[in-house]
């Protein structure tokens, strides 16, 4: 999916399978991610400032609860 832009605030995407998925600078502010997979997907200069983690799988496939690396 190309979402590169893309406004995801508050939104919840809880479980959401994002592999793969291009999230260059979208704004997913106070967005819920918990239990979502971000494998292979690109946060560059993504905007996280109060997104929740719980359970996510981040791009480099490692599973938090605190945040994923840009």
């Amino acid at each position: 999916a190309n979402l590169t832009g893309a406004n995801l605030t508050g939104a919840n995407l809880t479980g959401a399978n994002l592999t793969g998925a291009n999230l260059e600078y979208p704004n997913l502010t106070g967005a819920n991610l918990t239990g979502a997979n971000l494998t292979g997907a690109d946060l560059d200069s993504a905007n996280l400032t109060g997104v929740t983690w719980s359970n996510t799988t981040c791009p480099d496939k490692s599973v938090t609860s605190t945040g994923c690396l840009q």
